[in-house]
């Protein structure tokens, strides 16, 4: 019996593929990029790290056949690890030349390092979502619950919220007005509930629930689908209305808030659709 098993395959190769693209990615920018520590550069180079960890990690398990071996459900494991993968290299994608071409003075080495290392992270993020295409159910097919779209959607809300907190906590722009404190608290509810999801359906927990998981799924959907959609109304009414507005200037990262909050609401939305279809339709 050999020891190690070499499936060839279309998601074997795009997986490859990411891997190599991640490892270019941040080998360059911290190569020859000249980039200082902290803030933005420091997310982009996790982006990077963390998703060319990950992705070594699952090819390493499937090579070696050691998926029995893992306290995992390798069902839902790798795509969730690249569904998260696609989502960090695509915000690197965007947020390493905003913050470190466009407008700067550099000499052609260093720029030349940075185009290499954003070219790279825009290739990892195309074999990420690959990847996620390739993995996902099909209609009809018998899958894992983050291989279906509401797990998919899952992923999706838990990013949206990382990224919403860390606007909102630097400088801190939600302690001035107790709704706005409603809005905060609906973000870390509804991302601990999601988080808890993935989690339970990653490690094979949906057991431990006192409820069956379909109903606990469509009982939190509606809840966070009514919590979101408070805090899609209040966030931009107490932020930018000049009655309620603290310090008289509207950032553009409050902005981004209100969108990426209206962008959660749509997404818990779908995962309700998503999520009664597969209980009510599917019984």
């Amino acid at each position: 019996m050999p020891l190690i098993v070499l499936p060839t395959s279309q998601r074997l190769w795009v997986r490859v593929a990411a891997l190599l693209f991640t490892c270019v990615a941040f080998s360059v920018a911290s190569h020859g990029g000249n980039l200082h520590h902290g803030g933005m550069s420091d997310w982009c180079i996790f982006c990077w790290v963390f998703s060319f960890a990950c992705t070594l990690l699952v090819l390493l398990v499937e090579v070696f056949g050691l998926q029995a071996r893992i306290p995992v459900s390798w069902t839902n494991f790798p795509i969730t690890v690249a569904c998260y993968a696609s989502l960090l290299c695509l915000s690197a994608s965007v947020i390493f030349p905003l913050f470190f071409l466009k407008d700067q003075r550099l000499n052609g080495e260093v720029r030349g390092h940075r185009i290499a290392a954003t070219v790279f992270s825009c290739l990892a993020a195309v074999a990420y979502m690959g990847e996620v295409s390739l993995t996902k159910a099909r209609p009809g097919e018998v899958a894992g619950y983050m291989a279906t779209a509401p797990g998919l959607l899952k992923v999706c809300q838990t990013f949206v919220a990382c990224i919403i907190f860390i606007l909102v906590s630097d400088p801190v722009s939600y302690n001035h007005h107790a709704a706005l404190k409603w809005c905060m608290a609906v973000y870390c509810i509804c991302f601990i509930l999601s988080m808890a999801v993935v989690v339970l359906c990653v490690g094979e927990c949906t057991g431990w629930l006192p409820i069956p998981f379909s109903k606990f799924l469509s009982a939190y959907g509606l809840l966070a689908v009514i919590m979101y959609l408070t805090a899609t109304i209040i966030w931009p009414v107490f932020q930018f209305d000049k009655q309620f507005q603290h310090g008289g200037q509207t950032s553009s990262k409050l902005i981004a808030v209100a969108v990426l909050t209206a962008l959660n609401f749509l997404l818990y939305l779908a995962d309700l659709a998503y999520t009664a279809r597969l209980v009510f339709v599917s019984v």
